[in-house]
Formats: structure tokens, C-alpha cells, sequence
């Protein structure tokens, strides 16, 4: 009954998350049937789907519309936005307890919108995150999708950026449909590509016009996407964009303390005994949390090639030093 053009935009569409594709081929799937004669199949077929629209607009209705599964964008958008599922959580990150509870207050809101939204308010949504490297901004992004079970969105900005006038600002409008039509986190690293100061003396006027059509797409996104922008030079940024923006969250170098709580996670699952914790925190001063990361796996590495799960302190003091080295 159905055709064989009709079987694979079923499976099409089923494995893109596309209901409405799915919907529309399966009731022209029930009208073929009808026409050769087979209406009891028909009807039964309108009405499953019928029902499972109902079941659908239902969830919308108590949880918000559900991601669509993008495994690979597709079209324009496979060249702007790279996609995964993080599984991290905020647990997993060692953030100053300041810090934490600002992070911990946007998921609050996230998972009570509704409630929110009842009472006239809306949820903080719009992020800039800014800081040195290495310091949990990209991080963030992937536990604030694994706590809410989103997808992560990356956009590309070597793909969005282009030498064409007017190029870039239909390629944005790309990623703001998708924004809009895809709940998700959406992460544009390295923000100040997009974000410069409109006056800065090597501007051109394209980037300006960027700039103005970021702005633009950044204040009419009312969609229930969650939109991160980071950026490790904060004062290169247009004053215009903070206001655009329900937070700005500032990291940090860590402490002492939090360096001591990084190489403990990453070092969890190996013998510690031997290291003094307070002479490794020193070593670890001025480096980002990403290198106190590096350094605590080079450790468990040579102690690995070494024939021994134990972790022994000049490892990690040493792998320590060799990462400040690298320090001009």
C-alpha cells in the first residue's frame, strides 16, 4: 500500500525527530490505502496518528517541546553548528561556591519556567560567560545540557564568518531559526569573533553590521532555547551586548582550595596517599583548571607506565611544573 518513496520518508523522518514529516507521509499513506480499497486500514491509520498527536501536544503541554534528535545538522546548518549530548553535570565541576549557586539558580529557573511563566516572569536563558582559558566555560555549556537533558549546539563561527557582505548575517539567521525551532543549549565560543567593539580602529564595516544583526537576532529570540555566549577577552567586547544578556557569569583562575578539589577528582580513582595536597596546590599556582586537569593525567599516566596505581607527589608536582613551563 505504501510506496517505496513513502517507506523511506517515514524512516527519514523518524530518525531526524521530524513528527510533522512523519505525520504528513503517513496520512498520505492512509490515502492511498483508501483509494485501493482498503478503508478500514485507512481509518485505523488516521487514527493512530491522531492519537499520537494528542499524545504528543500533551507532553509539549506538561514538559515543554522535547529536543529534536539532531544527530548531524543538515544543509546550510552542517557547515555552522556541530551537536552532542554531554552527560557532565555541575557535580562534576569544581566552581567557586559563588559561582555554583548562580549556575545552580539558571537551572532552577530553567526547570520551573512554567511556574515562571504563570506569573508573568521569564527564566534566564541568554548567558556570557567570560574568563581566562580553561576555566569551565565550555564546561558549563555541557552541564547546563546534561543537567536539562538538551543537546549541546557548538556554532562554528569559521563557518559563520564569511568575506561576503551580507553572508554572515543570513548564516546567523540560520542558527537563530534553529535557536527557535530546535530546544537546545547553543554555545558560541569564542564570542568576541561575533561581539568586538563596534569603534575598535581595525574594524570593517561588515563587522559592524554583524555585530548590529547579532544584536538584532539576540533580543527577538524569545524561543525557550538556552544561548551561551563565551569569551576569554571580555573587554574587547561591544558594551551594547551586555544588556542583551538575563547574566554574565565571571570565572576565574582557581584558588588553592578548588585547585586542590580538581586534582582530587581527576586523581579519584588512583592511591593518593602519598601526595601532600597543600606543596601541590602551590605548584598549581596559575595554572587553569584545564592544566591542573592535564597535569593530574600525565601523573596517573607515568604512574600506569610505571607498574603501580599509586600516584606518587613529585609525579604530580613535577607535571605540575612542566605545565606552568609552558607559560610565556
Amino acid at each position: 500500500m505504501a510506496t517505496a518513496d513513502q517507506v523511506k520518508a517515514l524512516i527519514r523522518s523518524h530518525a531526524d525527530g521530524d513528527d510533522r514529516r512523519f505525520y504528513a507521509v503517513a496520512i498520505q499513506v492512509a490515502a492511498r490505502a483508501a483509494r485501493s480499497g482498503h478503508g478500514k486500514f485507512a481509518q485505523e491509520l488516521r487514527e493512530l496518528v491522531d492519537q499520537a498527536k494528542a499524545r504528543a501536544n500533551t507532553a509539549e503541554r506538561d514538559h515543554g517541546p522535547r529536543p529534536v534528535p539532531l544527530v548531524q545538522p543538515r544543509g546550510e546548518l552542517s557547515g555552522l553548528l556541530t551537536v552532542g549530548y554531554p552527560n557532565t553535570r555541575v557535580v562534576d565541576m569544581a566552581l567557586p561556591e559563588a559561582l555554583q549557586m548562580r549556575l545552580d539558580r539558571v537551572l532552577t529557573e530553567q526547570r520551573q519556567r512554567d511556574r515562571l511563566r504563570e506569573h508573568g516572569f521569564a527564566p534566564m536563558r541568554k548567558l556570557l560567560l567570560v574568563g581566562p582559558p580553561g576555566t569551565g566555560k565550555t564546561m558549563t555549556a555541557s552541564a547546563i545540557a546534561g543537567e536539562l537533558g538538551l543537546p549541546l549546539f557548538s556554532i562554528q563561527l569559521d563557518g559563520l564568518i564569511t568575506k561576503y557582505m551580507g553572508e554572515t548575517a543570513a548564516k546567523l539567521r540560520l542558527v537563530f531559526d534553529a535557536i527557535q525551532a530546535t530546544r537546545g543549549v547553543y554555545l558560541f565560543d569564542e564570542f568576541d569573533a561575533l561581539g568586538g567593539e563596534r569603534s575598535s580602529r581595525n574594524d570593517v564595516g561588515e563587522i559592524r553590521r554583524v555585530l548590529n544583526s547579532f544584536l538584532q537576532f539576540l533580543e527577538q529570540d524569545d524561543s525557550d532555547s538556552i544561548v551561551l555566549g563565551a569569551t576569554n577577552h571580555v573587554g574587547s567586547l561591544d558594551r551594547a551586548l551586555f544588556r542583551r544578556f538575563d547574566a554574565v557569569l565571571e570565572y576565574s583562575l582557581p584558588t588553592r582550595e578548588i585547585a586542590t578539589r580538581v586534582m582530587r577528582g581527576r586523581l579519584a580513582l588512583l592511591d593518593t596517599t602519598d601526595i601532600s595536597w597543600d606543596a601541590a596546590a602551590k605548584a598549581a599556582d596559575g595554572l587553569s583548571h584545564a592544566e591542573i586537569a592535564m597535569a593530574c593525567e600525565q601523573a596517573a599516566k607515568n604512574a600506569i607506565l610505571d607498574h603501580t596505581t599509586s600516584v606518587r607527589d613529585f609525579q604530580l608536582v613535577t607535571a605540575l611544573k612542566e605545565r606552568r613551563s609552558t607559560h610565556p
